[in-house]
């Protein structure tokens, strides 16, 4: 497959040259960023791979029914248009670019408004749907972690074109790199489909998961990143959804994928701290959101939030994706005051809350 926006090839080895002088002062300079980085440290830019809470409209371009290009989704977003962010607003990988001083919007790799400047300072490759077992993202015909490597392959290319070998090298080195998957493995592979449950219990499921998972972090690391966040699953059955579908009357949390999820995440911590033992140049970093979301929705008035097990779109107990439309049973008024803004991701608050307690609080730990 192709997935490379063919507007961002050179039509000349002139190119380089022309461009070389731009490359420096969008290498050198960064907007004041929101945290402080040790050392007066400059991230030239910063590049996220995983599903729909970081994909920025990937699945816009491809063929698949999850995308949320439509109304109401993007309602607060600038220009209050939709942009394939399952969100009504920014997500995390926006705001952590914006965190880190690089740039406030964090593209999707496919848009095919794309210019060499946006790769210079970071994309993203995320896929709404995808997740670390190589089965989820076939069930939506989504991308993989593994066609979003190959995509990664042929981002060093392009900026090979434009800053040399050694200028990409220094931009692939000094990135900071955002991995953010999982959740729809434990939801939809494994307990929504009968696909995996008959060869496997939840703990060699999530050994699955997870050795898959240091699998795409050794490739990464190969291809020359280094300060790499892992974020965690959250507790996935405190999602409106799961609420709904597993919480029984009273909808309260789903304690089976609640403890999936924290199986999981139980799992990949050592791994992680194994990875950055066994190879010293290494940055990986565990970026939880599992405890950071709970202690939002079990004190959500101490964070501003009125609503915690409802999404803002329609019901709020089970609309997400192409079930989230303006047409749907109403959507709320203030989305600020949810925790959800449907009822699989958080709103533009929720994010602007959560990002700086699991991302800015570690940032150190990259350098």
């Amino acid at each position: 497959m192709k997935f490379l926006p063919q507007n961002l090839l050179p039509s000349s080895s002139k190119f380089s040259l022309k461009i070389f002088p731009i490359v420096i002062v969008l290498f050198f300079y960064n907007n004041a960023a929101a945290v402080k980085l040790p050392n007066n440290e400059k991230v030239p830019a910063v590049i996220v791979f995983g599903d729909s809470v970081v994909d920025p409209g990937n699945n816009n371009n491809i063929s698949t029914i999850v995308k949320c290009n439509f109304p109401p989704y993007g309602r607060d977003f600038a220009g209050q248009r939709p942009t394939g962010r399952f969100s009504n607003g920014r997500v995390p990988s926006d705001m952590i670019a914006e965190s880190v001083g690089v740039k406030k919007i964090l593209p999707a790799y496919l848009d095919p408004n794309l210019k060499i400047h946006d790769l210079l300072t970071g994309v993203s490759f995320a896929s709404g749907g995808s997740g670390y077992d190589p089965l989820t993202p076939k069930i939506v015909s989504v991308l993989s972690l593994s066609d979003q490597i190959d995509m990664f392959k042929n981002y060093i290319s392009k900026i090979t074109v434009a800053v040399g070998k050694e200028g990409a090298a220094t931009i692939v080195s000094k990135s900071i790199y955002i991995v953010c998957t999982g959740s729809d493995d434990i939801v939809h592979t494994y307990y929504f489909t009968p696909l995996r449950r008959p060869r496997y219990d939840i703990s060699a499921y999530t050994d699955l998961m997870v050795e898959s998972a240091s699998s795409f972090f050794q490739e990464l690391y190969e291809l020359g990143a280094r300060r790499i966040g892992v974020v965690n699953l959250p507790p996935i059955g405190c999602l409106p959804s799961q609420r709904t579908l597993g919480g029984g009357r009273e909808r309260g949390c789903s304690e089976t994928t609640n403890q999936a999820a924290s199986l999981f995440n139980s799992k990949l911590l050592p791994k992680i701290d194994a990875f950055n033992t066994r190879l010293p140049e290494a940055r990986l970093v565990y970026l939880d959101i599992y405890n950071t979301v709970l202690s939002l929705i079990q004190n959500p008035t101490q964070f501003g939030f009125e609503v915690m097990d409802q999404g803002c779109c329609g019901t709020g107990n089970i609309e997400v994706s192409i079930l989230c439309t303006r047409y749907s049973p109403g959507t709320c008024n203030d989305s600020s005051k949810y925790i959800f803004w449907d009822s699989y991701h958080p709103s533009e608050k929720g994010y602007e809350v959560i990002i700086p307690l699991v991302f800015d609080s570690q940032v150190h730990k990259f350098f």
